[in-house]
């Protein structure tokens, strides 16, 4: 019978295959970093993710499939580490949970989380751009925020403060909504440290409506209230893709009557967008800039699953052409809502949210030069 090689030499050897298959990760030995990926521990993203050290700075780069599965691990944003704070980060993944607001189909609240499960299939270097943000920028996901399902009003109160927390520390907030009202109390948290700014808003509705059912504050209704309170610098706020029918032409016209850019969907068919962005990134100037990207921007046959849609919209190229249209700005923040994952019962939206979920990712390299989107 042939005798079996001693344990000591085999586990030797299975050490050294490791040490070849994962030459970057450190402070963790060998075993415990194949326990954390095996046994999914309570921490495993300091076993997973492996870290480089540039000038002092530690950058979280995801860990990649050719050595760690995608299924496996805790689903965040992009494979990113969970951070409980933004302290120390240059951006953070937040998470937006409420369709509280939604006048429509609801759903939204379960965004978030079906954008992180899809993000596992995101790669962290783009070969059209030839960038990788995760190289030179700390970006990490810091969960979600509490909210209160049974009230609106309150739910945006602890948006407003949790975000005045996480820009106290310098840190670029990439959001996941969650229905289009949390845009209005990020702004309010946006303009209290930067002023008012300048807003790219992707959209098939204006989202300028005053009174939708004697309420004030809604999906419908962010982008007029924060007008109403100065948030918004209106020389500097385009919107883009917006179509359909409405109740009345007021809240289209209200836009322009505010100085808003409304760029209808008409103008954007059959042409690329890339002149278009060489003009809004003339018209933001250096000023500060949020990106809202609502998912209805596109068009229900890419993107069926959300709460409002609207026929004869944008592309997904034209969606990467209007992200990639971003670098250069001044970017202090986005967010990508009204994603509806049970109103996409064939599963396009997951696959172009493998596009617009980039808006997050775009922002981060757009203040490094170099756009980051699929």
């Amino acid at each position: 019978m042939r005798r079996l090689r001693p344990l000591r030499r085999f586990s030797t050897k299975k050490k050294s295959m490791q040490r070849r298959m994962f030459p970057r990760w450190n402070k963790l030995s060998l075993k415990s970093a194949a326990a954390a990926h095996f046994l999914s521990f309570s921490s495993p993203r300091k076993a997973l993710t492996p870290s480089r050290k540039c000038s002092g700075k530690r950058f979280n780069v995801p860990p990649s499939a050719e050595f760690v599965a995608r299924v496996s691990g805790i689903p965040t944003m992009a494979k990113l580490p969970f951070r409980e704070s933004a302290d120390g980060l240059d951006a953070a993944f937040v998470g937006v949970p409420i369709d509280t607001g939604t006048s429509n189909r609801p759903g939204a609240r379960f965004g978030p989380r079906q954008i992180r499960v899809e993000s596992a299939l995101l790669r962290s270097y783009n070969s059209g751009t030839r960038a990788a943000p995760y190289e030179s920028l700390v970006v990490a996901d810091i969960g979600d925020i509490n909210v209160n399902v049974y009230d609106l009003k309150d739910t945006c109160r602890r948006i407003r403060e949790a975000y005045r927390t996480i820009l106290s520390t310098g840190c670029i907030p990439l959001t996941m909504g969650g229905d289009h009202t949390i845009a209005y109390p990020i702004l309010q948290a946006v303009a209290e440290k930067y002023g008012p700014v300048g807003l790219v808003h992707v959209d098939a509705h204006a989202d300028t409506s005053d009174v939708v059912l004697g309420e004030k504050i809604g999906h419908g209704t962010p982008f007029r209230r924060c007008v109403e309170e100065g948030l918004l610098n209106c020389e500097r706020v385009v919107q883009i893709g917006l179509r359909g029918s409405g109740y009345s032409a007021d809240s289209y016209e209200w836009s322009r009557a505010q100085g808003f850019r409304v760029v209808q969907v008409e103008e954007c068919w059959f042409k690329s967008l890339a002149p278009l962005m060489s003009e809004v990134r003339a018209q933001m100037g250096s000023g500060p800039v949020y990106l809202s990207f609502d998912i209805d921007a596109l068009d229900p046959g890419f993107a069926p699953g959300t709460g409002t849609p609207e026929i004869a919209g944008l592309t997904p190229i034209q969606g990467v052409e209007i992200i990639r249209g971003c670098r250069g700005l001044n970017l202090v923040g986005c967010d990508l809502v009204e994603v509806s994952p049970p109103y996409d019962t064939t599963g396009l939206l997951l696959r172009s949210n493998r596009i617009t979920n980039c808006t997050s990712a775009g922002a981060l390299e757009c203040r490094t030069g170099s756009c980051f989107s699929w």
